[in-house]
């Protein structure tokens, strides 16, 4: 190839998407947890805001970003993080791993981390425990809207009303999806699993499958993520189902204690 048709190459429409796109993740990169809103990050690219938006509509779209409904302001995504391994790049993925294989010896059954991205959650991490009937519900790096599922559902039915309440609202067209999980049912199950102090589902995502999960909470006491458990029904119901919970409860307190200690932050 001549230089000159290297050159046209490299400034075609794609490839300029491309880097404009990984300009705005080391913008992200740089800013911190705190994200950034759409004018800061368009005056630190360069960018008009028109084109940071779609680029960042994009990212969005493929988990790399995502926005917080609260703040407006947007953050790496998860999809970061299952790309580098979740090496460290997202530091909740990595201080979980050996929680859940905690949690998986100690229950033999299948263990599951989520983090909330605005109006979805997305599963970090599964372990599976010894029980010989396995329950797969979910896959790393899967999402889904924002309170279908245990894990899920315990980070929604913690937030606050008003902001439950646009959550909802905004993923009405990705419910339907989910015919168990219509807006009038999330809305009950939320009540419920506010009433219990934790998320309990039964046979909802599939027949014959329970889920128990609870909430891990950020250094504003928002819920960031979340811990479950899934089994067939017979393993999870009544006083197991509470002895789950309560298990779950203590690694989450652990866990969000952890992530707390500024030392955590910068290693």
């Amino acid at each position: 190839m001549v230089l000159g048709s290297m050159e046209k190459d490299l400034d075609s429409a794609p490839v300029k998407s491309i880097s404009r796109a990984a300009t705005l993740l080391r913008i992200l990169a740089g800013i911190g947890s705190e994200g950034g809103t759409l004018g800061e990050i368009a005056k630190a690219s360069g960018f008009g805001k028109a084109t940071a938006h779609r680029i960042l509509a994009a990212l969005n779209d493929e988990g790399f970003t995502y926005q917080d409904m609260a703040t407006r302001r947007y953050h790496l995504g998860a999809g970061i993080s299952l790309l580098a391994r979740r090496a460290a790049v997202n530091e909740i993925g990595a201080l979980a791993q050996p929680v859940l294989l905690r949690l998986a010896g100690q229950t033999e059954d299948t263990v599951y981390i989520q983090v909330r991205e605005g109006l979805r959650s997305v599963c970090l991490g599964r372990e599976q425990g010894t029980f010989p009937i396995k329950t797969l519900s979910l896959d790393v790096g899967q999402s889904r809207p924002l309170g279908v599922g245990s894990g899920s559902l315990a980070i929604l039915a913690n937030l606050p009303p008003a902001e439950i309440d646009a959550v909802i609202e905004a993923n009405t067209r990705w419910l339907a999806d989910y015919p168990a999980f219509n807006a009038d049912r999330l809305r009950g199950l939320v009540r419920q699993t506010q009433a219990r102090g934790y998320a309990f589902v039964e046979g909802l995502m599939i027949p014959g499958i329970n889920a128990v999960a609870v909430p891990i909470s950020g250094a504003d006491g928002r819920p960031i993520a979340s811990l479950s458990v899934t089994a067939i029904a017979e393993r999870i119901h009544g006083d197991r189902a509470l002895w789950l919970a309560g298990l779950l409860r203590e690694e989450a307190r652990q866990l969000s204690a952890v992530l707390l200690r500024p030392h955590s932050r910068n290693t």
